[in-house]
């Protein structure tokens, strides 16, 4: 019979060679301090830094296997991302914007260790995510920390039920007012959408799989600006 190691922390638990971890802690963390609409209480994150602490140290010290599969792999990146973008906010804290830090450009500095390597967030999303799953449903589950991103969700990403998720967390950021407004004849959408329009190269067709709202083919499409002021509960 084959052996495996078990590693433990915290309720993320790995098995050497099998599985991924198990985001238990990190799915209670995200319950306690994400309300349902995205609003993320940094102020009491900080007072309380030794969870997040806790749960960062552990996406840094796991083993990234190649026999995950591809939805424990997804999971796991975009679960990391998320955590690491709350941990940059709590550390510099409190700040009125992400834009505030870095020159504007802190997704490019690389401050993340995962197994050993060096990641930026723009690694993790530009250069991982987005080109090897091909999913441009992650748009929407990955958080910015700002107001116009889509709400982070008030759990973690599970690679057993992480299909359904990525359909829910997009169906509820295209259908909500306060980011798109969609009609039969025109579509003013998120700037994610003129940002990433490589990922929905047929736009319509997309929208029109997730929105309550159908549109034309022959639609009109313009886009929001964007508010980069955090998504801090008040």
């Amino acid at each position: 019979m084959r052996s495996f190691i078990i590693v433990c922390i915290v309720g993320m638990c790995s098995s050497i060679g099998l599985a991924q971890p198990d985001y238990k802690a990190w799915d209670v963390f995200l319950k306690k301090y994400v309300s349902v609409t995205g609003d993320v209480d940094y102020k009491r994150i900080k007072a309380n830094k030794k969870e997040l602490n806790t749960i960062t140290k552990t996406f840094s010290n796991i083993k990234i296997l190649s026999s995950w599969s591809k939805n424990e792999q997804l999971a796991f990146w975009i679960n990391a991302y998320n955590a690491f973008t709350i941990d940059l906010i709590v550390n510099n804290y409190p700040i009125k914007s992400i834009q505030n830090l870095d020159g504007g450009k802190p997704w490019d500095v690389k401050r993340i260790t995962i197994d050993g390597k060096k990641y930026s967030l723009n690694n993790i999303e530009n250069d991982i995510i987005r080109p090897q799953f091909k999913d441009a449903r992650i748009h929407f589950a990955v958080n910015c920390a700002a107001k116009s991103c889509p709400p982070i969700l008030n759990g973690a990403f599970f690679s057993k039920t992480l299909d359904a998720q990525l359909d829910s967390v997009t169906k509820k950021f295209i259908n909500n007012s306060k980011f798109q407004t969609i009609t039969a004849t025109h579509m003013k959408l998120s700037k994610i959408f003129d940002w990433y329009k490589v990922d929905f190269p047929d736009i319509v067709t997309f929208i029109n799989k997730y929105s309550t709202a159908k549109v034309n083919k022959n639609a009109t499409l313009s886009y929001n600006d964007y508010d980069w002021l955090l998504n801090d509960k008040k």
